[in-house]
């Protein structure tokens, strides 16, 4: 990938992607989605690949951990990023079809709601790569059932923003359960079983998932409306974040 440095982290708790991606030619560089537990890890990792981080970035507010964005903030002096629709705070809030610029490379948010109201998928069209959070991930996509979920807004958001791009272009998603990394346009719009069906197909199958409710959204989603601790890993935020105890 010339130009870029690029790496894919994870997060086995709550089976969480964290993506660095930088500049080659100015070494700054973004994280995207990063996981609280695994702050010092992507500190440690930022600093091996001399980049200087100037954003962390969540492509939507997360119910299943809680976010690394303001502890990595405390800890790099970079700015903190989510959309302004998921009405969570941060340093900088991104609109549709928006830019960040990362020393050379420009990254496009893209509004994909229908997971939440709140949802962006990020963009990097020089190298194809496509970051869609919960919106949609490998043969699968972020259930609607809570947090202002939709499911005919999702299957209108992946198929008018996210099909619409150039079959060849790489999907790297904010989880998998399966051990699988990244998939492509052309593949989910071929063997994605829910979203190769009909709108009013892929609502009935949203509707009757029959999930669990989410172990950590009760003490995930306090936090991560407020950018997650700044602090790094404290150890009595872990044990809170452990027994699913909101903040104060």
């Amino acid at each position: 990938m010339s130009g870029l440095v690029f790496r894919q982290l994870f997060d086995s708790t709550s089976s969480t992607y964290t993506y660095i991606i930088g500049c080659a030619v100015t070494r700054l560089a973004a994280i995207i989605d990063p996981v609280y537990e695994k702050v010092s890890r992507d500190v440690k990792m930022v600093n091996e690949l001399d980049l200087k981080l100037k954003y962390a970035m969540n492509t939507h507010c997360h119910a299943d951990h809680v976010t690394g964005t303001a502890a990595l903030r405390s800890a790099t002096g970079c700015q903190t990023i989510i959309s302004k629709a998921s009405a969570a705070k941060a340093d900088l809030y991104l609109n549709d079809n928006d830019i960040v610029k990362i020393g050379n490379l420009d990254l496009e948010a893209r509004s994909t709601p229908g997971h939440t109201d709140g949802c962006m998928t990020f963009i990097l069209h020089s190298h194809k790569l496509c970051f869609t959070g919960d919106a949609l991930m490998i043969r699968a996509c972020g259930r609607t059932d809570f947090q202002q979920g939709d499911a005919r807004k999702l299957y209108h958001s992946v198929h008018g923003r996210i099909f619409s791009l150039s079959e060849d272009y790489s999907i790297y998603p904010a989880h998998d359960y399966q051990g699988r990394t990244q998939s492509s346009v052309r593949e989910e719009k071929l063997y994605n079983p829910r979203l190769t069906k009909t709108e009013d197909e892929f609502v009935h199958i949203m509707e009757n998932l029959g999930l669990k409710y989410p172990a950590k959204i009760d003490v995930s989603v306090p936090w991560n409306m407020r950018c997650g601790p700044t602090e790094v890993e404290d150890k009595e935020i872990l044990a809170d974040i452990a027994a699913n105890k909101p903040p104060a």
